[in-house]
């Protein structure tokens, strides 16, 4: 089978993506049966060729990264989540909480004039009050102002909610009224009850991390959104998580970016099951670009899929590659091999590498523009 694009021709060995392909060169919405074909093909190929082609179209050569840097201010958390390998029990070996003067060492110790975000999750602590969080991202306002502060994920916020007895609004309200200017995606897993139940089934589920990010979106934060996957879910129940994305975000418009999660099993009560595979990962950032038509970005995240993997995936449906992070903890308690930071010059290297002319973005995707000591924005 054979279709034209606008640059090359299109072929593949496998009649299900014949009509897929043809949605997809037509502009044309992908649906439940139409994600199955995608994840069932044969044809690695041929999907990945599609996707290369929607992200083309979006975003031509560019590949984004920024330069940011993690800060977990603590591991204790309630939950006991089967997929975790980060949290800790108050009491337990390896528990950690930080002082807000040591988080704030902790971003300075990670800062320099490069840094444009701060990424911000932590553990569900059961004594940390709202106003630690809210006195945490004011003192780094006060510290580091041209910094951008990603906090807090749907499971977080909803967590802290319940603790100050205040509705998910006026949590948020608060947060951003701190300095809280955007929220990361994390906590969303597969939002499939069957399988919430098995691996996190101590977190919201997965309705309420919808309507969290719906609250955040109407009071004007962007969010990420996430999906763990290569555990106990099967195909549909990956459609279904992309679908319920795709709606919400047709509603709110909030989303900025969808980051596949590949599961890590090392250390944690999952750690029987397997890793996923450069085939899963590469097939699974080129079903997202697919399926999730309304998104503007697609993320390669390097620290789990590696840079080499990530490499790839920028002609699997990928534009953006992810930041620098300086230190990642929670996937690499799960066992990841990647370094937990990369220099800004690498991560140049990899996209260019890859056929792809770096992109320097902030957290909303505006371009960054260096001197030898400092940055601007465009706006």
């Amino acid at each position: 089978m054979t279709l034209p694009s606008n640059r090359r021709p299109f072929t593949t060995s496998d009649p299900q993506l014949a009509p897929v392909a043809e949605k997809v060169f037509a502009g044309e919405r992908l649906g439940f049966q139409d994600a199955l074909a995608l994840y069932r093909s044969h044809d690695i190929f041929a999907v990945g060729w599609m996707a290369n082609h929607l992200r083309e179209n979006l975003h031509g050569d560019i590949a984004y990264f920024n330069v940011n840097r993690h800060i977990n201010p603590t591991n204790v958390c309630v939950a006991a989540c089967r997929l975790c390998a980060f949290g800790r029990k108050k009491d337990s070996p390896g528990a950690y909480t930080m002082a807000l003067e040591e988080a704030w060492a902790a971003a300075a110790s990670g800062y320099s004039e490069a840094v444009t975000e701060f990424h911000i999750v932590g553990g569900l602590h059961p004594d940390l009050p709202l106003q630690y969080f809210l006195d945490l991202v004011r003192g780094l306002k006060e510290r580091f102002p041209q910094v951008h502060i990603k906090a807090f994920t749907m499971v977080e916020v909803s967590f802290l909610a319940r603790r100050a007895k205040l509705t998910v609004r006026e949590t948020l309200e608060k947060l951003r009224d701190a300095g809280v200017d955007s929220l990361p995606g994390g906590g969303a897993e597969i939002f499939a009850s069957r399988v919430r139940h098995i691996i996190c089934d101590h977190k919201i589920d997965g309705d309420e991390w919808l309507e969290t990010a719906r609250t955040a979106h109407l009071l004007g934060l962007k969010s990420n959104a996430t999906m763990l996957y290569g555990h106990v879910e099967n195909d549909e129940d990956r459609v279904d998580h992309l679908l319920k994305l795709r709606a919400l975000q047709d509603e709110t418009h909030g989303f900025q970016t969808f980051i596949p999660l590949a599961f890590h099993p090392d250390h944690t009560p999952l750690e029987h099951l397997p890793r996923t595979t450069g085939m899963m990962d590469l097939r699974q950032i080129a079903v997202s670009r697919l399926l999730l038509d309304n998104f503007p970005h697609i993320k390669a995240y390097w620290q789990m899929m590696t840079p080499q993997i990530a490499q790839v995936a920028l002609r699997f449906g990928a534009d953006d590659i992810d930041g620098t992070v300086v230190e990642e903890k929670i996937y690499h308690d799960a066992g990841a091999t990647t370094p937990q930071g990369m220099r800004r010059q690498d991560l140049v290297r990899i996209i260019r590498q890859a056929g792809c002319q770096p992109f320097e973005r902030d957290t909303l995707y505006r371009e960054v523009t260096r001197t030898e000591d400092t940055f601007t924005i465009a706006v």
